[in-house]
């Protein structure tokens, strides 16, 4: 009997055991794990779908494509459901390495790539292989149908994403974003049901309109490209402006880089160095010089200056050289023949207030207008002055531009004296003539000047017959290592192009050709002249 009640016992406390284990286990899932629970039951019953909107295009003035979508293929596994291992991994090996790599090292993964932008191919070896266990999936990418304005666009990343240039600066507007859609589904068949939720709208992508003209931005690229691969030259620019309304219609340099098929070795030939570069540009500094004196009152185009019969002279104990001797001239022929001694004399004259002049016509600022990396210059203020610094500033040296600094300062010439902002992005509002800067007269005598200098003095080789070409060329010797390498230079030509009220500036450079001994009047004037051409012919100024 004592036995039965021990049993009875020891069973009702066996069963008050389990009841006690199901009952903690309840309290476990109910209370404490709850959360993990019910986010487990959302899982299996709410998906979660996030939209992208197709990226922006980007547009030229009238309207033509400079950055369109354009998907592209990729190739994924899933490596939880490999049906056919040995032999993905014996393709994998011969055409795929780094990811067969990625396979090893992520054995458990849900989802790899194998290889996105796939070439037609690598597609073709994919589809001739028939091993199923690679999936080809279509991603939006981006096309670039116009590659002479690579440096000004830039790219995106193998995700769409502004990587450097434009691309970059308005990466926000051109992506938009996403909106994000909440549905029901029956965990057991994957069908959707009941409700379709979006939590999150989204905002389309905008397009980006330029002031970029692209049949001018390919015609300054090719000839950009003739004079490069004719000097051998290791860099090159050209901008070309509307001097009334600011707007920039081409920019584009050399070395580039086709940015459909770009490797991200050398991210140095990505930069648009019409305005991340500054530069000490020479003698084309010698038209803002010659501007201030004139306005200043200082000097008339016809009063002498002595140049002292030399290439080689000393003014206030300081040594000025010049690439041809000249007598007593009239301070129209020290521009037009481009004297260093003359021009200095004067810019004398000018003292500190050059630096003013120089400020004026925007040296030493940034344009403002939006594009990362802009360099903004350098100009030596007054309080650092040297004896020298006058002498040099009056002739480019001692003050650093990026060209689009002086295609802008060529366009308050050409436009009458008045400041301009340029323009990049079409849809910024237009604000032209702003200011008057110089007076006409002022205006009027440079502008002679130039055309002198274009018919019968240094810019000779820029004048094309029928057309009003207003030119002034610039050779500047490089910087290294603290002194002026006379075989290393930089070669400018800036000028303006009218005709019966139709105005363009244009900016040429040319930096470090293989030969020697070269100068602007024959290596950048004739670029500038054969750009010219090509803009009034497509422009059909006749």
């Amino acid at each position: 009997m004592q036995t039965y009640k021990i049993r009875g016992i020891s069973i009702f406390f066996f069963f008050c055991l389990c009841y006690l284990i199901v009952l903690g286990n309840l309290v476990y899932l109910q209370l404490i794990q709850h959360s993990f629970f019910t986010q487990l039951g959302e899982k299996q019953y709410h998906v979660t779908i996030t939209n992208y909107p197709p990226r922006g295009l980007i547009l030229d003035r009238s309207g033509k494509f400079l950055a369109i979508n354009k998907d592209t293929l990729a190739a994924f596994m899933l490596p939880r459901q490999l049906e056919m291992r040995p032999q993905l991994e014996k393709f994998l090996a011969k055409h795929f390495p780094a990811a067969l790599e990625r396979l090893k090292s992520h054995k458990n993964a849900h989802f790899l790539y194998i290889q996105r932008k796939l070439t037609p191919e690598q597609l073709q070896l994919i589809q001739q292989s028939a091993i199923t266990d690679i999936k080809i999936l279509a991603e939006p990418n981006r096309f670039y149908p116009l590659p002479a304005a690579a440096s000004l666009i830039g790219i995106t990343d193998i995700d769409n994403k502004g990587l450097f240039g434009l691309e970059l600066q308005f990466d926000k507007q051109l992506a938009g974003t996403p909106s994000t859609v909440m549905l029901e589904k029956d965990a057991r068949s994957g069908h959707f049901y009941f409700t379709k939720e979006t939590t999150q709208e989204g905002l389309n992508a905008q397009p980006l309109r330029l002031t970029i003209d692209s049949d001018l931005q390919f015609l300054a690229h090719e000839a950009l490209q003739e004079t490069i691969d004719k000097y051998h030259a290791k860099e090159g620019a050209v901008i070309i402006m509307d001097p009334n309304t600011g707007d920039i219609l081409a920019m584009t340099n050399y070395p580039s880089f086709n940015p459909n098929n770009f490797a991200e070795k050398d991210l140095a030939i990505t930069k648009n160095t019409v305005l991340t570069e500054a530069y000490e540009l020479g003698s084309v500094f010698k038209i803002p010089s010659a501007l201030a004196a004139l306005e200043e009152r200082v000097v008339t185009p016809e009063e002498l200056i002595d140049c002292k019969n030399a290439e080689t002279a000393y003014i206030d104990g300081r040594k000025i050289n010049t690439v041809h001797a000249a007598g007593i001239i009239p301070f129209e022929e020290v521009i037009t023949t481009s004297n260093n001694i003359g021009i200095a004399q004067v810019a004398q004259r000018v003292g500190p207030k050059l630096y003013d002049h120089y400020n004026r016509l925007g040296f030493g600022k940034k344009s403002g207008i939006p594009f990362p990396g802009e360099n903004k210059g350098f100009i030596n203020p007054p309080a650092n002055w040297s004896k020298q610094s006058i002498i040099s500033l009056s002739y480019g040296y001692e003050v650093s531009a990026n060209l689009l600094q002086l295609a802008r300062a060529f366009c308050i010439i050409a436009n009458g004296g008045y400041w301009i902002d340029p323009r990049l992005i079409f849809e910024e509002p237009r604000h032209t003539k702003q200011e008057k800067l110089y007076s006409d007269e002022s205006i009027a005598i440079i502008q002679d000047l130039l055309e002198k200098t274009t018919a019968q003095g240094t810019a000779r080789k820029a004048h094309i017959k029928g057309y009003r070409i207003m030119c002034k060329t610039g050779t500047a010797n490089m910087l290294e290592n603290g002194h002026y390498n006379h075989d290393h230079n930089i070669f400018t030509c800036a000028g303006i192009v009218e005709k019966d009220g139709y105005q363009k500036v244009i900016v040429v450079f040319i930096k470090e050709v293989a030969q020697k001994d070269l100068y602007a009047a024959t290596v950048a004037a004739p670029l500038f002249e054969q750009i010219a051409e090509k803009i009034l012919i497509k422009d059909r100024i006749i």
